[in-house]
C-alpha cells in the first residue's frame, strides 16, 4: 500500500503544470504552438526566458517535493523516493486532465536527481549548460540527463532495482523526443541562439 500511495501521490503532484497555467494566462496554446509540449523549453521559445525559468523551477520543485515527502512519510520502504519521483515525472508527461499530453519530463527528472543526490545534480547541471551552449540544442542536454541520471544514481547506490525504476522515465523521454531528433536532422529544430534573439516567440 505504501508503494501504491507513492505512485498515486507522485503522479498527482507531477500533474501540476505551470506551463498550462501560463498558457491560459497568456492566451497561448502551448500544446499546439512550437514543439507542442507543455514544458520549460517550449515555454521559453514561445513566451520568453522569464516564463521558461518559472516553468522549469516549478517542475523541478514538484519532483523534489515528491521524492522528499515519500522518503519522509515512508522511510522504511526501499527506493520509495525514486518510485514517487518517477511517478511525478510520468504525471508531468501524462497529466490526466490534459488528455495525457504534458511536458517531456526533463526538469522534473532533474528534480528527482536533485532530491536523491544534490551534489551529482549540481555537477550535472553545469555539464548540461555546456552541452546546450556547445550544441545550441536544449534537447541534447535533455538526452544526456535522461541517460546519465539512472546510470549514476543506481551505480552510486549499487542497486539494480533502482536502475530499473529510473529507466522508466528515461525510455519515455527518449521516445517523447523523437520528433526533436528528426527536426535536428532536417535543420528545423529551434536552437538556443534563435530563442535568445526572440525568434519564434509569441508576444
Amino acid at each position: 500500500m505504501g508503494y501504491l500511495f507513492a505512485v498515486i501521490g507522485g503522479y498527482l503532484v507531477g500533474c501540476s503544470s505551470m506551463a498550462f497555467y501560463l498558457s491560459k494566462l497568456k492566451h497561448v496554446n502551448l500544446s499546439k504552438e512550437g514543439s507542442g509540449n507543455l514544458g520549460a523549453s517550449n515555454t521559453t521559445i514561445l513566451l520568453g526566458w522569464k516564463a521558461g525559468i518559472l516553468v522549469a523551477v516549478h517542475d523541478i520543485v514538484k519532483a523534489v517535493a515528491a521524492v522528499l515527502l515519500a522518503q519522509m512519510m515512508l522511510p522504511n520502504l526501499g527506493h520509495i523516493g525514486a518510485v514517487a519521483g518517477v511517478s511525478c515525472v510520468l504525471g508531468h508527461i501524462f497529466p490526466f486532465y490534459l488528455k495525457f499530453r504534458g511536458g517531456k519530463g526533463f526538469a522534473s527528472y532533474f528534480g528527482v536527481a536533485l532530491a536523491m543526490d544534490w551534489k551529482f545534480a549540481l555537477i550535472l547541471a553545469v555539464i548540461l549548460i555546456f552541452i546546450t551552449l556547445i550544441t545550441d540544442y536544449i534537447v541534447c542536454a535533455t538526452i544526456t540527463a535522461a541517460i546519465s541520471i539512472p546510470i549514476y544514481l543506481s551505480f552510486a547506490a549499487h542497486s539494480m532495482p533502482l536502475l530499473m525504476i529510473l529507466l522508466i522515465p528515461t525510455v519515455v523521454m527518449l521516445v517523447k523526443h523523437r520528433e526533436n531528433y528528426v527536426r535536428i536532422y532536417h535543420g528545423t529544430e529551434v536552437g538556443l541562439r534563435a530563442t535568445r534573439r526572440g525568434e519564434h516567440r509569441i508576444k
